[in-house]
């Protein structure tokens, strides 16, 4: 281990970020938000890389925001400041043209959670854990709902941030918070099989169909339509595509 915040290890097309600060659960503080943001886009620029696994180093994922350090100013400006950078952290992971895959072995509290549900997957130990506790200290996590509402049903969604309770890893791939909860010797196979199997489909096919996907959400189905028929379309005039589908009508 070093002192850097987010450490990186590239291996072949899939690169490995790994959260680094276990000392103090790996928080999303404002040096972590930018030193993985920073690293996000390192990555992004990167042609070799196809694949990014965000783990973590020590016992727990991510335990959300530091408490130390919101709690250090007064004023509402310095929060609003710290909520926008981390909001554009995670926008970036979704907006990454580059697959993002978490694997969780602790616990990923509030804005951890967050971080979680905004990765394009994500995979954990079965002795993994989930909340948005924040309303457990007075604080409605407000921000990580964003993320959560749009992976787990409104329902499910609002009982995790009313209650505060933790959801166990099995729970949370029922919700669609996770793909998969798996046992501890499995995970490294399960992320690094995931993680081959994008890393050898044609990258701009995966970057185009990834940036539709998260666009179409926000849009009415038949507009969503549109966009996907034109983004085929598109998808067609790349060369791996008219390839695959010569190679398949050539056998």
């Amino acid at each position: 281990m070093t002192d850097e915040l987010v450490l990186r290890l590239d291996d072949g097309a899939i690169t490995r970020l790994t959260l680094n600060d276990p000392g103090h659960a790996n928080v999303l503080s404002r040096a972590m938000i930018d030193r993985l943001g920073a690293r996000l886009a390192e990555v992004n620029v990167d042609p070799a890389i196809r694949v990014i696994v965000l783990d973590a180093a020590g016992k727990v994922f991510c335990a959300g925001h530091d408490l130390g350090e919101i709690r250090a100013s007064e004023e509402t400006s310095d929060h609003e400041v710290l909520f926008a950078a981390c909001s554009a952290l995670m926008q970036a992971i979704g907006a990454s043209p580059t697959p993002v895959i978490a694997k969780v072995r602790g616990a990923a509290v509030a804005a951890g959670c967050q971080l979680v549900a905004s990765c394009d997957l994500a995979f954990a130990v079965e002795t993994a854990r989930f909340a948005v506790s924040g309303i457990n200290l007075g604080l409605f996590c407000s921000t990580p709902s964003v993320a959560l509402s749009r992976v787990v049903g409104e329902k499910a969604a609002l009982e995790m941030l009313m209650t505060g309770r933790f959801v166990g890893a099995p729970e949370a791939a029922a919700l669609g918070l996770i793909n998969r909860a798996v046992p501890l010797d499995e995970l490294d196979r399960i992320v690094d099989k995931t993680a081959l199997a994008i890393a050898g489909k044609p990258p701009e096919a995966i970057a185009l169909g990834k940036a539709l996907f998260k666009r179409q959400q926000g849009l009415a189905v038949a507009d969503a339509y549109v966009l996907a028929g034109q983004t085929m379309a598109k998808n067609l005039t790349f060369p791996s595509a008219r390839t695959g589908i010569d190679g398949f009508l050539a056998r």
